[in-house]
C-alpha cells in the first residue's frame, strides 16, 4: 500500500511539474513581485464587449475602466467621469477628470467615450434599450459630453455603471469604432493595468504589468467603484484544466491565488498551513440553462416548458455543489433575496416533475428531434449542470447528444445562430452573478427581442414592452410589479430555466492581503509579502 501510494504521488508530483512548466518559468520578470492567479479556465476571448463570459470581463477590468463605478451599497459613483443633470432630467452633462490616460500615452477624450458606448450599446441588452431614450450625444469639449434623453430614465446611469456581463469599457474611438460583430485586435485601455500582449498564450497564460500612470480616484476601493490603487508589478493568469493540479500549486507554492475551488477539493485547502478559503463574492451566483427558441424542438413552447420540468434543482445543486452551506433552490430569475424577486413557477420549476414534462412533450408532439447539449469540461463550477439536465431530460423523453468542448469554446459556440445540424446547439448552462441579475436589464437572459437578444434568442414582445415599462418607471414599488410580471412571461415562454443559487469559495495564500470583496475578481488594492 505505501508503495502505491509513493508511486501516486509521484505520478501527481510529475504531472504537476510538466503542467506548469510552460506557464511558470523563464518568466522575463522573475524578481517583479508578481501575483500568480489561477482563474476559472484559460482565457482566449479578449473583446470584452463581444462576449458576456464572466473570463473576458475579468480580464476587461485589469486593462479597461468605466465612466461610473458600482460599490458594495448599489450606489452608482463617479469613476473615469462626474456627471451633472438638468432640472428637466433629460441632459446629462459628464466631465472626465484629469490624468486620464490610454496605455499609448495619448489622452482619453469624450469622442473616445462616445464611441465607446455606441459600440457597448449596439450589442447589450441595456445598452440596445437605453438608446431607443437617448436624442444625442455629443461631444462639448475634450473632456466634456452630453447626452440628452428623449425622456427621463434611470436607465443611462445603471447602464453605464452595470458591472456584468457586458460592462460599459471605455476604449479610443480608433479601436471602439470596430463594429460590435467583429472582435478588436488591439487591447489599449485606460485601466490600472496593462496587457502585455508579447506573453499572452491563448489558454495558457495572461500577463498585466502594472499600469504606471494610472492615477487612481482617492476614495477607498468598494467593488467597481473608489481607487484602483495597484500594489503589485504584474500579475499572471495560468491556465490549469485540471483543478487537482491547480490545488497542488497553491499547496506548494508555485500559485498564489484560485478563483474558484472545486467543492470537492475544498477539505484539502480549507486547513491547509498558509492558506485561506474565502467566498469573495457575498452575494454568490445563480445558475440555470438556456434552450435555443430558433429551431426545433425548443421552438415550442411546450417543449421548453417540458424541459425546465424534467429538471430537479436539487439534484442539480449537489452534483454541483453538494455541500448544502453553499447553495439553495429559487425559482426567481431576478434572484431569491433580491428585491425584484419573485417565486412564480417554484411548484414545478424547482423540484423536477417527469410526468409533467412527458406530458407535455406528448401535448407537443415531440417526434424525437434530437437535443444537443453542450458540455464544457474544464470549470468545475459548469461541468455538472450538462450531465445532470442530460439525464433528467432522456428520461423525460428527449433524445439527447452531448457535445464536449472547454469553456471558451462553448463561449464562442454560444453566438452561433445555426442550426444544430450545422454546428449550432439547442441547451447550454451557466450562471450570472446576483448582484448584477436582479432587474431586468443587468440581468441578460432577460432581454427577448429575437436575434438581437442573447444566445437562445427568445422572442417575446410583451417582455420587451414591459423592460421599456422598467426603464421609465423610477419608483421602486411600480418596478417591483413590472418585475413580476416579467418573472411569470420568462418561466412560461421558458426564456430561461433557473437552476439555484450557490456561492464560489476562492483559495489563496496568506501572503496576500487586501483582497477586495466584490462580485467581480479584482486585482487592485492587493499586496503581496514576502513571508
Amino acid at each position: 500500500m505505501k508503495l502505491k501510494l509513493n508511486l501516486r504521488r509521484g505520478v501527481r508530483q510529475v504531472f504537476l511539474a510538466s503542467a506548469l512548466a510552460g506557464v511558470l518559468v523563464a518568466s522575463p520578470a522573475a524578481q517583479a513581485e508578481t501575483v500568480t492567479a489561477v482563474m476559472q479556465s484559460g482565457l482566449r476571448v479578449l473583446d470584452p464587449i463581444l462576449t458576456t463570459a464572466f473570463l473576458t470581463r475579468d480580464h476587461g477590468y485589469m486593462i479597461y475602466d468605466t465612466l461610473l463605478g458600482l460599490d458594495e451599497h448599489f450606489k452608482i459613483q463617479p469613476q473615469m467621469a462626474s456627471w451633472q443633470v438638468s432640472d428637466d432630467q433629460k441632459t446629462y452633462t459628464f466631465t472626465l477628470r484629469d490624468g486620464l490616460k490610454w496605455h499609448d500615452g495619448k489622452p482619453v477624450t469624450s469622442e473616445d467615450c462616445i464611441a465607446s458606448i455606441n459600440r457597448w450599446a449596439s450589442v447589450d441588452a441595456t445598452g440596445q434599450v437605453l438608446m431607443t431614450m437617448v436624442q444625442s450625444m455629443d461631444a462639448v469639449d475634450a473632456s466634456h459630453f452630453k447626452v440628452v434623453l428623449k425622456q427621463p430614465t434611470p436607465l443611462l446611469l445603471e447602464g453605464l455603471s452595470k458591472i456584468s456581463s457586458r460592462p460599459a469599457f471605455m476604449m479610443p474611438k480608433r479601436i471602439a469604432d470596430t463594429p460590435a460583430s467583429q472582435p478588436i485586435t488591439e487591447y489599449v485601455g485606460s485601466g490600472p493595468f496593462k496587457f502585455v500582449a508579447a506573453e499572452f498564450k491563448p489558454g495558457l497564460k495572461v500577463v498585466y504589468e502594472k499600469n504606471k500612470d494610472y492615477v487612481p480616484r482617492s476614495e477607498p476601493p468598494s467593488w467597481t467603484a473608489g481607487g484602483k490603487v495597484v500594489k503589485v508589478d504584474r500579475v499572471e493568469w495560468v491556465g490549469m484544466p485540471d483543478q487537482m493540479t491547480a490545488v497542488n500549486a497553491l499547496q506548494n507554492g508555485e500559485v498564489d491565488f484560485i478563483q474558484q475551488v472545486p467543492f470537492d477539493l475544498l477539505p484539502m485547502v480549507e486547513n491547509h498551513d498558509g492558506l485561506k478559503v474565502e467566498v469573495i463574492d457575498k452575494l454568490g451566483a445563480w445558475t440555470y440553462f438556456r434552450m435555443n427558441h430558433l429551431y426545433p424542438p425548443f421552438d415550442n413552447k411546450l417543449v421548453r416548458q417540458a424541459a425546465m420540468a424534467a429538471v430537479s434543482q436539487e439534484d442539480v445543486l449537489k452534483a454541483l455543489v453538494g455541500n448544502p452551506k453553499y447553495y439553495r433552490t429559487c425559482a426567481a430569475v431576478m434572484g431569491c433575496g433580491n428585491p425584484n424577486g419573485d417565486n412564480y413557477g417554484a411548484d414545478w420549476v424547482i423540484p423536477g416533475n417527469l410526468d409533467k414534462a412527458k406530458a407535455l412533450l406528448k401535448e407537443a408532439k415531440y417526434d424525437g428531434t434530437p437535443v444537443v447539449v453542450l458540455q464544457p469540461t474544464d470549470i468545475a463550477m459548469l461541468s455538472a449542470q450538462p450531465v445532470v439536465i442530460g439525464s433528467a431530460l432522456r428520461k423525460a423523453g428527449f433524445n439527447v447528444k452531448m457535445k464536449t468542448m472547454d469553456w471558451q469554446t462553448v463561449v464562442t459556440q454560444q453566438g452561433n445562430q445555426k442550426s444544430p445540424e450545422e454546428g449550432g446547439w439547442n441547451i447550454f448552462s451557466t450562471y450570472s452573478i446576483l448582484a448584477s441579475s436582479g432587474d431586468p436589464f443587468g440581468n441578460t437572459t432577460l432581454a427577448a427581442n429575437g436575434r438581437k437578444a442573447w444566445a437562445g434568442w427568445p422572442d417575446v414582445p410583451e417582455i420587451e414592452a414591459l423592460r421599456v415599462k422598467y426603464a421609465q418607471a423610477a419608483d421602486a414599488a411600480e418596478r417591483k410589479q413590472i418585475a413580476a410580471r416579467i418573472q411569470k412571461l420568462a418561466i412560461d415562454e421558458g426564456v430561461v430555466a433557473p437552476l439555484g443559487q450557490f456561492q464560489i469559495p476562492a483559495a489563496y495564500s496568506t501572503r496576500l492581503t487586501g483582497i477586495v470583496a466584490a462580485p467581480v475578481t479584482v486585482f487592485w488594492n492587493l499586496k503581496k509579502s514576502d513571508k
